[in-house]
């Protein structure tokens, strides 16, 4: 009988230190080879560290949220015979998956596990349920805080539940899903909602949530925190009028062929800030604040910023002045499902030179977006809407309009040529054929 201590590997190429996200075993679980102990986080990819060995788990290392030094003992496993050489033993490699997997696994990961029956006192079988006896529930303090996922968190207040009236049958009282699924089958979520008020929402609301931000949401919070500390953002809005390439739009979307996909009006955006470009390179580039130097670009990797359910990603679109609109069409929808879903892989994550930001019909008639540095310069597109302006012989017409917001680096980037890339924008998109001449 021996302890194998397992060091936090390499999980990447030059990575020297990693964030615990999630357990997913805890002190006195038995654990064979290639369980998953722990996800940990580098940057923007969450990988599995699965166990070299078998045995019993004696001791973890390390919450959620700890940044963690490559190298650092953070498992201790209790193992029959020899302890094996954790740098003798080739351990598989980690399989690297993105933020929003995280999420999904986490269901499963929180099921309580079956207890082993005790000799002195067998429990009887309860009725037609699968697992063979049910935990018991943690006591808990009258006001004491619940313990919950945050899918758990979200679930209760998506079905109007009272976490504090669910009891909770995980480590130190926690509420996992199956003890969710106990509540409401058992009339619990009608009995909560009935004593909880009125159903005209005048009921007070006492509830209050306190959560350790990590892994995805604190790579944000730290990328944006550094963006609008370090780099003096230069904000320029113009309005576009885009009714003749609103109409283009729904014309090539009425008569595309079959296997083309829907035009949205990111794609003209980037190939009009393809053609422009060229003319401001100081837009299309990374300036490097510890060496100084700012790197032009003459490719366009243009990154297309990315709600996900786990925070904002920005998928990048390579080389998107070699594509067509309908190749960009193609590769922007990829590459926003490929976020969405986890599957993005590292390369289709960085390496943007420029990014274009959008909220779609919520984009508001106008924002000051945050440079996804090391670039300089990030494009945003607000809401069309339509409304009255004078056409050339001064009379009132409806058209279409819609704001760029746009925020530079003004250390890189003059007031001037970053107002002059915009009017460069603003040409091509109000007369559409010019965005595919040459």
């Amino acid at each position: 009988m021996g302890v194998f201590k397992f060091k936090l590997p390499d999980v990447g190429e030059g990575v020297t230190e990693a964030e615990i996200v999630e357990w997913r075993i805890k002190a006195g679980d038995d654990i064979a080879e290639d369980d998953n102990m722990v996800d940990v986080m580098t940057d923007k990819a969450t990988v599995e560290l699965p166990s070299p060995v078998s045995g019993k788990v004696k001791a973890l290392n390390g919450e959620p949220g700890d940044i963690i030094a490559t190298g650092t003992v953070i498992v201790e496993i209790e193992v029959e015979g020899d302890v094996p050489n954790q740098e003798e033993e080739a351990a598989p490699e980690p399989e690297p998956k993105q933020p929003e997997k995280v999420a999904e696994e986490a269901k499963a990961s929180e099921a309580p596990k079956e207890e082993p029956e005790e000799k002195s006192e067998p429990k009887p079988e309860p009725a037609p349920k699968p697992a063979a006896s049910a935990p018991k529930a943690a006591a808990r303090e009258d006001g004491e805080r619940p313990l919950a996922s945050p899918a758990v968190r979200k679930r209760a207040l998506d079905s109007d539940i009272d976490l504090g009236a669910v009891p909770g049958t995980g480590p130190a009282g926690r509420i996992t899903h199956q003890d969710m699924d106990d509540f409401i089958a058992s009339g619990g979520r009608l009995a909560a909602a009935a004593g909880g008020g009125s159903s005209r929402g005048l009921a007070k609301r006492t509830g209050e949530e306190t959560s350790k931000i990590i892994g995805l949401r604190r790579k944000i919070a730290e990328n944006m925190a550094k963006s609008k500390r370090t780099i003096p953002h230069f904000a320029y809005v113009e309005e576009i009028d885009v009714t003749d390439l609103e109409s283009l739009r729904q014309h090539l979307n009425a008569t595309r062929k079959d296997g083309q996909p829907k035009l949205t009006i990111l794609p003209f955006l980037m190939t009009a800030l393809c053609r422009a470009l060229p003319d401001f390179p100081a837009a299309n580039a990374n300036y490097d604040e510890e060496s100084n130097e700012l790197t032009r670009f003459e490719p366009v990797h243009c990154g297309i910023a990315t709600a996900t359910q786990n925070g904002l990603m920005v998928p990048v679109v390579r080389h998107a002045e070699a594509l067509s609109i309908w190749d960009q069409a193609a590769e922007i929808s990829r590459l926003a499902e490929a976020a969405r879903t986890g599957k993005a892989t590292k390369d289709e994550l960085t390496g943007s030179t420029i990014t274009i930001t959008s909220l779609g019909a919520m984009g508001g008639v106008a924002s000051t977006p945050v440079i996804n540095a090391p670039e300089t310069a990030i494009i945003g597109v607000n809401k069309m809407q339509e409304l009255p302006r004078y056409d050339a012989k001064g009379r009132v017409a409806p058209r279409l309009m819609m704001n760029l917001s746009s925020s530079f680096d003004h250390r890189m980037v003059d007031g001037y040529d970053a107002a002059s890339l915009i009017q460069a924008l603003k040409a091509m998109l109000e007369n559409p054929a010019t965005i595919f001449m040459e």
